[in-house]
């Protein structure tokens, strides 16, 4: 599930990041420096069945190639073993620090008693990313994410990437110091991009030029109506530019299952899932990839990036 950032005003300044960036993704990628390049991103698998279903489906589509899993999520087990047949696949973490649905919750890795500012008087992760990022302590947090990341391990998923459920490690500094710390010890790309490095000073400011940072990420908002669901992927698609962009989907069927899990919820929901699946499993993407020129990449790619020595 998708969730803005805290927005901050800030005055854009010579950063490390900025001060160290030479040669385009692309070219380091060793494609043409005006190549367009699109990740497909599923997020939330191992939420449900109904997701992971719908993700796999998607995957062997080809047009969806990507996606990252939440490991404290009750269907973590259906998806490692589909992680575990299919080890290329592109699949990383959806690092949980949330638990965002009314009756359908789920609490960290580790025991409750070590990462007590994580959770609610019920024992659960908190519900939004605002309350999460308020009340974590960061050193929790770290220990919380970096068990995550064991855990996937434990099951025989080898993460190509990470990314924060509902943004909450891009909520301040101390979260985001983390998360970048966690990534560069485990050499995982975090899914970031150049058009978000002004949502707050810090973030700018904490990367370094060997951070990968792709050029801009698409999603969808609860502004856009289901009748103007296609119409807006569609532009988006054709308006994508030389460079590495990410477009963040959420994928599931829209049935009973996701239908309970997702109540009162319908941001996010059964239908938005269902809605997404069939654009981007459909011949119209397939369509609009080729005459616009688009090559499909993974996190996976960008990941070898960090793994051997900036030219």
């Amino acid at each position: 599930m998708k969730r803005t950032f805290i927005i901050a005003i800030a005055i854009f300044v010579m950063s490390p990041f900025a001060a160290g960036q030479t040669a385009s993704l692309p070219a380091r990628l060793g494609y043409s420096p005006d190549a367009k390049l699109l990740i497909v991103h599923a997020d939330d698998l191992g939420m449900a069945h109904s997701v992971n279903a719908a993700s796999i489906k998607a995957f062997e589509t080809g047009l969806v190639n990507s996606g990252s899993i939440m490991i404290p999520c009750p269907w973590l087990p259906e998806i490692a073993a589909y992680a575990r047949k299919y080890p290329e696949a592109d699949l990383g973490l959806h690092l949980t620090l949330t638990s965002e649905w009314n009756f359908f919750r789920w609490g960290p890795v580790l025991s409750k008693d070590r990462v007590p500012s994580l959770l609610t008087r019920d024992g659960y992760l908190f519900p939004t990313e605002t309350e999460a990022a308020s009340r974590a302590d960061a050193r929790e947090a770290e220990a919380e994410v970096r068990a995550q990341i064991e855990r996937a391990r434990a099951f025989g998923i080898q993460p190509t990437h990470l990314d924060s459920h509902m943004g909450t490690l891009y909520q301040n500094e101390a979260l985001f110091r983390v998360f970048l710390r966690v990534s560069r010890d485990n050499k995982l790309p975090i899914r970031m991009s150049k058009d978000w490095l002004a949502r707050a000073p810090f973030i700018s400011s904490n990367l370094t030029p060997e951070d990968i940072v792709i050029d801009r990420i698409i999603d969808i908002g609860p502004n856009v109506r289901p009748e103007g669901w296609a119409a807006f992927y569609t532009e988006a698609i054709k308006s994508i530019g030389p460079g590495v962009t990410a477009v963040t989907v959420h994928l599931a069927y829209d049935d009973e299952e996701m239908r309970a899990a997702t109540l009162d919820h319908p941001d996010w929901g059964a239908s938005w899932r269902q809605r997404d699946f069939d654009f981007f499993t459909s011949a119209a993407f397939r369509r609009l990839l080729q005459e616009n020129n688009i090559k499909l990449l993974t996190w996976r790619e960008l990941g070898r990036l960090m793994k051997k020595p900036r030219e």
